[in-house]
């Protein structure tokens, strides 16, 4: 069967789902294979998220990133667990190495992340004052960017400062930052990091902001809300990271994503989609239709993205379904692997990658 005759199938079987054959992402997947098809990200503004291990013993990974990506960003390496063993202690291995594969081909690095609730030391527990919590936050920056000033041209300075469900527009998740500096903290930390690198592209990256439903339009509201209160205070922002860990399961509230994004873009910021992929845990079995589904979802949610915004760029939490988060947190019941991402396990080209690359040709 040819690749086209599959994907008429898949679309055939897809349709009890809610995806016609010729709706526009049916005629993009059944159009005529691209000359570029087997490798339809290559020049585009696509990235994506890297781990150590393969990116140390695993060749057809270290090559499907090089040919595929333009920029890579860390899973892990620079967050305060991993960097900050100590108070006193700075651990840049893991970063280096990640700096030294994006320059020698060719690519660029993002930095992830400076503030975040999560991934943070114990001995941070022991933070007593403000002054001290201070002057963490800044030496850790000072240091941190310091050392990739220059280099890694893109900062998430501000991760998930929005609690899971707020209860009002004014509600900030805990953390270390927040118990001793309030919302100071956010302020500080992107005035310190336009000091240290005044090129950067300093973003607050957020998730759950996507779908149908009060919790998440709730979450849109809050997240404008602290966007808003930093612009109006001259603090340097340049950016909304958008995750889009998309749910396969759960509706994309276009209007509301639509509209956030204008808001974005009326504020001068740049709309960025950072750790894309699409949890397949609940969709339907067969590969084939459920990749189509998975590349519909995500179809759905960038569309809405740049009815709001042009898209600055795309980079999917992995590359391949051979090394994806998402199965230590949604399983399938049925016992098949996941399909989050646009290269299968054997890096083979999904529908997810060329939606990815048809998104990011058509830029508005």
């Amino acid at each position: 069967m040819s690749r086209r005759d599959t994907i008429l199938s898949s679309l055939k079987a897809a349709a009890a789902f809610g995806v016609a054959a010729t709706s526009p992402l049916g005629t993009l997947l059944a159009g005529p294979a691209a000359a570029d098809e087997a490798s339809p990200l290559a020049g585009l503004r696509y990235g994506a998220a890297v781990r150590d291990v393969p990116l140390a013993v695993e060749p057809e990974f270290r090559a499907a990133i090089a040919r595929h990506c333009r920029q890579i960003v860390g899973e892990g390496g620079l967050k305060w667990y991993d960097i900050r063993p100590t108070r006193e202690q700075f651990v840049f291995d893991a970063p280096d190495k990640h700096m030294a594969f994006a320059t020698a081909n060719g690519m660029t690095l993002r930095g992830h992340t400076l503030v975040w609730y999560g991934a943070m030391p114990d001995w941070t527990k022991a933070i007593a004052s403000a002054s001290d919590a201070e002057r963490l936050l800044v030496g850790h920056i000072e240091t941190v960017m310091g050392r990739y000033r220059g280099r890694i041209k893109s900062w998430d300075v501000i991760n998930e400062a929005i609690p899971d469900d707020p209860t009002s527009r004014s509600d900030i998740r805990p953390s270390i930052w927040q118990q001793r500096l309030g919302e100071a903290h956010f302020a500080l930390a992107l005035r310190t990091a336009a000091r240290v690198d005044p090129e950067a592209q300093l973003v607050i990256n957020e998730y759950d902001i996507e779908f149908v439903g009060d919790r998440y339009r709730r979450r849109r509201e809050a997240l404008l809300r602290l966007i808003r209160d930093l612009k109006l205070r001259n603090v340097p922002l340049h950016g909304v990271g958008l995750q889009g860990h998309l749910r396969g399961d759960l509706a994309i509230d276009r209007e509301g994503v639509a509209a956030f994004t204008a808001e974005c873009r009326a504020m001068g910021l740049a709309v960025l989609v950072t750790e894309l992929d699409v949890i397949d845990d609940k969709l339907p079995g067969p590969p084939e239709v459920r990749d189509i589904l998975v590349a519909a979802k995500a179809y759905e949610f960038l569309d809405a993205v740049r009815a709001g915004s042009p898209i600055d760029s795309i980079l999917t939490w992995g590359i391949t379904d051979r090394h994806t988060w998402v199965p230590t947190y949604f399983k399938r019941t049925d016992g098949l692997p996941n399909r989050p991402l646009p290269f299968d396990a054997a890096y083979r080209v999904k529908p997810l990658a060329r939606v990815i690359a048809h998104v990011l040709r058509d830029r508005r």
